[in-house]
């Protein structure tokens, strides 16, 4: 366990390639490239941001800039950026065939999404979200593997 890659604070990370859903590839396989981490945006740039990838089926990578807007943000939006890192990351799961956990992961980001719908911030469309995950979580029980199509943060 002493070559677990780690990071400059001692944190194990993997090096390893990664293909366009975040998973591991051999060492030597050429893979996306991967979001880099701790970015700074504003909202309109990481929904953009994470819009583009979504739109190029990269919903693994989105989670990425979701998950850096989560924690880089201090109160009340800080649950806007988890609730749409939830969804992203519950269509990284249905896209890799895990339809059980993407739907569990829609869920609780569609809930989680809830509070913001009188007043929803930076233009998200959460009724929109909403729908879609809901729309999304009805084909995982109709189908093993439904060909998810990405949602539109913005109306």
């Amino acid at each position: 366990m002493a070559d677990r890659d780690r990071d400059e604070v001692g944190r194990a990370r993997n090096a390893r390639p990664r293909d366009g859903l975040g998973r591991p590839l051999p060492y030597d396989a050429e893979g996306v490239e991967r979001q880099p981490e701790g970015i700074e945006r504003t909202p309109e740039q990481a929904l953009a941001e994470a819009q583009g990838l979504l739109d190029d089926g990269k919903p693994f990578h989105a989670h990425e800039v979701f998950e850096d807007a989560w924690k880089s943000t201090d109160g009340p939006e800080r649950e806007l950026w988890r609730a749409l890192a939830q969804l992203a990351v519950g269509l990284t799961h249905i896209a890799r065939g895990n339809g059980a956990g993407g739907a569990a992961l829609l869920q609780r980001g569609a809930e989680n999404l809830e509070p913001f719908a009188a007043e929803p911030p930076h233009g998200v469309d959460i009724a929109g979200l909403r729908a879609w995950a809901a729309g999304l979580i009805d084909e995982v029980k109709l189908k093993a593997r439904p060909e998810p199509v990405p949602p539109k943060l913005k109306r």
